[in-house]
């Protein structure tokens, strides 16, 4: 199993939440959990072991959440749709 994923995700929560003390536990038998590097030196567990996907959906889910990206054309065909929300269907005869 590979844990590019996971790891992925330890990085995009570091750049959200600026800090850089966060890592990514792998155990023997294959979960992961989040742990954070104390001033002492030693790692602090900070989640539970989860498999992958669970693991990347909770670290997802941490820190500040980055605003989605709209692009013009999304926000062009939104207030399209906004429009026709009030418009009624002409009749059939």
């Amino acid at each position: 199993m590979r844990s590019t994923k996971a790891s992925n995700a330890v990085e995009r929560l570091k750049r959200r939440s600026g800090n850089a003390h966060y890592s990514m536990v792998r155990t023997g038998n294959g979960l992961f959990y989040l742990a954070e590097m104390q001033e002492s030196g030693a790692l602090e567990k900070v989640s539970e072991a989860f498999e992958q996907d669970d693991f990347v959906a909770y670290v997802n889910s941490l820190g500040p959440q980055q605003p989605k990206r709209v692009s013009k054309l999304d926000q062009a065909f939104e207030k399209q749709l906004a429009g026709r929300g009030g418009a009624k269907p002409a009749a059939e005869s």
